[in-house]
């Protein structure tokens, strides 16, 4: 009897992740729940998940010396998967957004004889297909499956793409909702107080602090709407230090497990990206804390809103304008959107979605 094929995930950072990244929150949900992964392959972490099995990365001088001089990447990698793969074993390996491993990976499981016996599944977090010389012989031929995070970065990729993998699946982010919600007025009201914000609308802003994600924009569009709305005040979170303004607190960083309470005590969330993100995953958490939201129309954006039914799609975002009379506009006069499913986008359906995409590829493997 033929046995179960085992299920290898490749990660180049330690899991569980020290870090907040939304992946690996992603990931240490699922292996924490009822999951379908046999064995991880990675650098070692300061824990370990209860119930997996591990093969830890060692990098070493060695190794510098293969990548420098002889252009072998990974290798250290390889030797970690020799502790794991078996000539006569099938194998699912997953990667995450690394490039880079694919054709040395291939390579690989080709000089041990088993490429026919192993299925890759390559996880892209992203939007626009990965597209570079000779990247349709050197990847999109080698993988067996990719799974993306919105159904619209599926048609970019028939668009641009010539010869793609066999399998596509889509697998949304997901958010822990007993974190992220949305609490009654009087909460909110007493959130808003605690906090200091007393009884003003409450705009948040939460990202990285890098110019495509338009902080600028909004700092601009701010200037002119809160000089004749004196009711309102703007939070800005993962920004480094700025000079004052007014109505704006810079509130710096902040760890994920405080965030909710922020989110839970704004009004209205602005989301003004000017690059196109695959998902936009505190988006989506301000949506489960019942904020009103208003967000660039690039990327994934607009099917995670759908499509305006969720919230306020700015269609042209460069324009400092276009977010100042979003802003007035739900000061004075806010749309009505859908109401939001409580299981949309969450950390459970995740989950699910994995298991079921890990459970296809055992199928086709069989």
């Amino acid at each position: 009897m033929n046995k179960s094929p085992k299920v290898i995930l490749l990660s180049q950072v330690p899991l569980p992740f020290a870090k907040i990244g939304s992946w690996t929150t992603l990931y240490k949900s699922y292996l924490e729940s009822e999951h379908k992964i046999d064995y991880i392959v990675c650098p070692e972490p300061e824990k370990l998940f209860d119930g997996i099995k591990y093969s830890f990365v060692v990098s070493n001088f060695w190794h510098k010396v293969q990548r420098k001089f002889f252009k072998k990447k990974n290798l250290e990698y390889f030797e970690a998967l020799d502790k794991i793969i078996f000539p006569s074993g099938k194998y699912i390996i997953q990667i995450i957004d690394n490039y880079g491993m694919v054709k040395p990976l291939k390579n690989y499981l080709l000089s041990k004889g088993i490429d026919k016996q192993c299925y890759i599944q390559f996880f892209y977090h992203g939007y626009p297909p990965y597209n570079y010389q000779d990247s349709q012989q050197n990847f999109y031929q080698i993988i067996d499956e990719i799974i993306l995070l919105t159904n619209d970065s599926y048609v970019e990729y028939k668009k641009q793409i010539n010869t793609l993998p066999n399998y596509f699946s889509i697998l949304p982010n997901g958010i822990d909702t007993e974190k992220f919600k949305k609490v009654s007025n009087l909460e909110k009201t007493k959130l808003k107080d605690k906090l200091g914000f007393g009884d003003k609308k409450v705009f948040i802003w939460c990202s990285q602090d890098r110019p495509k994600k338009g902080l600028h924009l909004i700092l601009d569009a701010w200037k002119r709407v809160y000089a004749s709305h004196k009711e309102i005040v703007l939070l800005v979170i993962g920004c480094n230090p700025r000079k004052e303004m007014d109505g704006v607190m810079f509130l710096g960083k902040i760890f994920n497990d405080e965030l909710p309470k922020y989110y839970q005590a704004s009004d209205c969330y602005l989301f003004p990206t000017l690059c196109h993100e695959g998902f936009g995953l505190s988006l989506v958490e301000a949506l489960h804390c019942g904020n009103y939201c208003i967000a660039s129309a690039l990327g994934g954006i607009p099917e995670v809103l759908q499509y305006g039914k969720l919230g306020k799609l700015i269609e042209n975002p460069h324009f400092v304008e276009m977010w100042e009379n979003a802003i007035v506009e739900f000061i004075e006069n806010p749309l009505k959107f859908d109401f939001l499913l409580e299981d949309l986008y969450t950390t459970d359906k995740w989950n699910l979605g994995m298991n079921e995409i890990i459970e296809k590829a055992k199928s086709r493997l069989a």
